[in-house]
């Protein structure tokens, strides 16, 4: 094996046990696209150990474990450990635009086109990307873990979940064939429409 292949190798057996270390909430606060993305960041020494909130100082202790590297404080650009928090949605308000479902990395929402959504509690990591994604701002973050933060509040089980539902989820939309581009409807303007729709439909139902 070439000494480059090795360092590859090497890498990667890092990545791996990095991620294992990970709760797998996949929020992206820590400026990576996934839990996964941000463990090969660490290993490659592109990104440091203490980028990662949900995982809060015992997490920032594990990956110092793994890495080799010195512990150092939680950096506050990228948030503060806290409680554990869930996504509701107000069902009155909900418009079903889909948008919460597509922003979703571990498919715990459901619902379907122009119907009511709602959240399966057990199996949200409280990534927060939801809420952003809701036109009409009807989801809310509602902590369950009390006092209790970081991996206090989070267990080995439930990261495994997460892990595999957000690997899954991945899989399938890679699996998906893309629709073909229309110059006449581009996918932004697709997302308008069903929003404007749905919108109107419940300012009608108000009235």
């Amino acid at each position: 094996m070439s000494s480059i292949a090795a360092l590859s190798s090497s890498v990667s057996r890092l990545a791996d046990a990095l991620n294992d270390a990970l709760p797998q909430t996949q929020c992206t606060r820590c400026g990576y696209p996934d839990c996964r993305a941000y463990a090969q960041a660490v290993a490659c020494g592109e990104a440091d150990i203490n980028q990662c909130p949900p995982g809060g100082d015992e997490g920032i202790v594990r990956l110092a474990r793994i890495s080799g590297r010195p512990w150092v404080a939680l950096n506050p650009n990228h948030g503060v450990e806290g409680p554990r928090a869930v996504v509701r949605i107000d069902e009155a308000w909900c418009i079903g635009c889909t948008l919460c479902i597509q922003a979703c990395p571990v498919d715990c929402i459901v619902g379907a086109p122009k119907l009511m959504h709602t959240v399966v509690e057990s199996q949200c990591t409280g990534c927060e990307l939801c809420i952003s994604a809701c036109p009409v701002d009807c989801i809310a973050l509602v902590p369950v873990t009390g006092q209790r933060t970081g991996w206090s509040a989070w267990s080995t089980e439930q990261a495994a979940q997460a892990r595999a539902r957000h690997e899954a989820r991945g899989q399938r939309r890679a699996a998906a064939e893309p629709e073909p581009p229309s110059p006449d409807d581009t996918s932004a303007q697709r997302k308008s429409s069903v929003i404007e729709a749905a919108l109107a439909r419940a300012r009608a139902a108000q009235r």
